[in-house]
């Protein structure tokens, strides 16, 4: 065969599979498509979830630390999984292929996929993970701010999404600026003509660009609190048509609608009001009081605690309000 004809198939190739990868899927093969490498230590709640027996780094999909136990993610990520509890969670990781000492490595000792998941049909869409054993909470590690029913998370302006793309290939986990879209729009004959529920979010941009895609799935969507410098987890990356399509943004699943459902999980007592409680622990106050002006300087995208801390060594008083980012100081000691 010519060398003509043979570089061009292979050039037909190539852009095939480009296109089988993203054109009516729900996960293309890509890492969050318009994104800005992470800071270390900026996305201390996200963690990666890994098959063990998956080639390449064996990232699956993300996830968020919601307590030093328990990590939030997406159920599709575990369709036809097979032994759970040599998977790895990884905490704390920037870049994949360099775990330093501030990385910490659990295993998974349960599984919690929501009892009316159905595969395919990306409803109740959400999964809970049981580490082994707990993480210990530092600059690099955090809670992620659980949101009950009182929030008004569609009056949240500034959000935000991370994560390392199918297989882990991004060199460096990836972020970028969303906005939440309203869910009537988001499903409009226009835009995704029905698709959308009561228990999802839709977050992007109506021209594309920015999305989550495959490897993204499961992880965190947060919002910056209107009044404060701490950011809500309002949502898990479910699916997304295409990736960064015009009109077609990401799909989440609301953290907030699962928020009881969360609860039992976690503590499946008879006793409620403990377990209500202990949860409401992990969220900053509904109604903090306002933050100094001073911090507008920052960029607005998760910070860590440490950076924070540092800004305001000769303002003590100050921290008070500011003890979580990604969680509550009382349930995150260092």
């Amino acid at each position: 065969m010519p060398q003509a004809v043979m570089n061009l198939l292979l050039v037909l190739l190539a852009m095939c599979r480009s296109v089988l990868s993203t054109w009516d899927t729900y996960y293309g093969e890509v890492h969050i498509t318009g994104g800005t490498a992470v800071q270390p230590g900026a996305w201390a709640g996200i963690v990666s979830i890994q098959d063990p027996w998956k080639p390449g780094r064996g990232h699956i999909c993300g996830g968020s630390l919601i307590s030093r136990e328990w990590v939030l993610t997406a159920a599709h990520c575990f369709t036809n999984a097979r032994n759970i509890s040599t998977w790895h969670v990884v905490a704390g990781a920037t870049r994949l292929t360099q775990l330093g000492p501030e990385v910490q490595v659990r295993q998974i000792k349960q599984l919690r996929v929501h009892e009316h998941y159905i595969p395919g049909e990306e409803r109740n869409n959400i999964a809970l993970l049981k580490l082994d054993q707990p993480v210990v909470c530092s600059h690099y590690v955090q809670l992620g701010c659980v949101p009950d029913t009182t929030l008004k998370v569609s009056e949240l302006e500034a959000c935000y999404i991370a994560g390392w793309g199918g297989d882990g290939l991004a060199p460096t986990a990836e972020e970028a600026k969303i906005h939440l879209i309203d869910v009537q729009l988001c499903n409009s004959s226009l835009w995704y003509t029905g698709a959308i529920h009561t228990q999802n979010l839709c977050a992007g941009y109506s021209v594309g660009g920015i999305d989550p895609c495959q490897g993204d799935s499961g992880g965190p969507l947060v919002c910056k609190d209107n009044n404060a410098a701490f950011f809500w987890l309002v949502g898990v990356a479910s699916w997304v048509k295409g990736c960064a399509r015009a009109n077609q943004p990401g799909v989440y699943t609301s953290v907030q609608h699962f928020y009881d459902w969360i609860l039992v999980q976690i503590d499946p007592q008879p006793d409620r009001g403990a377990s209500r409680h202990s949860m409401t622990a992990l969220t900053p106050p509904q109604k903090p009081r306002q933050i100094p002006t001073l911090l507008d300087g920052f960029n607005s995208w998760p910070f860590s605690l440490q950076k924070l801390a540092e800004f305001f060594t000769q303002a003590p008083e100050l921290l008070q309000p500011m003890t979580a980012l990604w969680g509550h100081k009382s349930k995150c000691k260092h």
